[in-house]
């Protein structure tokens, strides 16, 4: 780990690129959604302009101040796993502050803005508040546990949990791949994708049509602006690490980018053909499916 001049600016600079390639994969995703459905839609650039327009405004709402830490937890979540997590193979001016083991910091970066989210969320006073945290953390568990399933595995294939040696390990063509070494790891990873993704059939936490409650009508102003920050950060972090891990990383920008869009568009396409799930029906899923596949895949991993 180098915290050099030179270092931090350039891991500044992998920020700026990852949430620009968030905002404007977002924006993609709606005008493809917008098509699809015989309409116009919103212009590719609106993620920018509800960022910058919720940034401008103020709020006079008052609640515990947990609640106002609940979207700072959430973007920190976000930015501290991109920072410690190495984007681009081969080149130092890309590792940002990753070091031997940083596997394990990056789980526990993922888990700490829906946490964080999760106490913001019972300062609300919403009476509904409960519905949304015993939601957001049931689906966590479910979805996470396949996950670090699937980590372990890799762990014991490689013998490490430095996500740049794992990447080290899986160069010289795409049959080295995690995704063709360890395809049953990839599956339990892929699977938990699509819960973490909050897209149908697993967007039970805000429940579009059902609830009209959550983050987007609970926070506004700037905390709201902090909330989309996170949205084009985080997804885009969890992308580079499932590319890192499970398809052989990149050594360009360009071969990184398409990794990204292409795990990215896995959960989209996946939303477009199957309603959401009752709780219940989600959990059992991710039970009887990813969770089992995870387990088989730390069984026949070989080191």
């Amino acid at each position: 780990m180098k915290f050099t001049i030179a270092n931090v600016l350039y891991t500044l600079l992998t920020l700026f690129i990852i949430f620009n390639i968030g905002v404007l994969l977002q924006g993609i995703v709606r005008k493809i959604g917008a098509r699809l459905g015989r309409r116009i839609g919103v212009p590719f650039y609106q993620g920018y302009i509800d960022i910058i327009k919720n940034y401008s405004f103020r709020t006079s709402v008052h609640h515990g101040i947990m609640y106002f830490l609940g979207p700072i937890f959430r973007l920190t979540g976000g930015i501290g796993m991109l920072f410690f997590m190495p984007v681009i193979f081969g080149t130092a001016m890309f590792s940002n502050f990753s070091f031997s083991g940083d596997l394990i910091l990056i789980l526990y970066f993922m888990f700490f803005g829906t946490l964080g989210m999760a106490l913001g969320a019972g300062e609300s006073g919403h009476p509904y508040s409960p519905m949304g945290i015993a939601r957001g953390l049931s689906m966590m568990t479910a979805f996470e546990i396949p996950l670090t399933l699937a980590v372990i595995a890799l762990a014991i294939q490689y013998h490490t949990f430095s996500i740049s040696e794992i990447v080290a390990a899986q160069q010289g063509g795409i049959s080295h791949w995690s995704l063709f070494t360890n395809p049953l790891a990839v599956t339990a990873a892929m699977l938990s994708l699509l819960g973490s993704s909050g897209r149908a059939p697993f967007n039970l936490v805000i429940a579009p049509q059902s609830i009209p409650i959550g983050p987007p009508t609970e926070f506004n102003s700037a905390f709201l602006g902090m909330l989309m920050t996170n949205r084009s950060i985080f997804p885009m972090a969890k992308m580079v690490l499932y590319a890192n891990l499970f398809f052989g990383g990149a050594t360009t920008w360009w071969e990184m980018i398409l990794k990204i869009f292409f795990i990215y568009m896995w959960p989209v396409f996946i939303a477009v053909g199957f309603p959401r799930f009752r709780m219940a029906q989600a959990l059992r899923w991710f039970v009887k499916y990813p969770l089992v596949i995870g387990i088989l895949a730390i069984i026949f991993s070989r080191g």
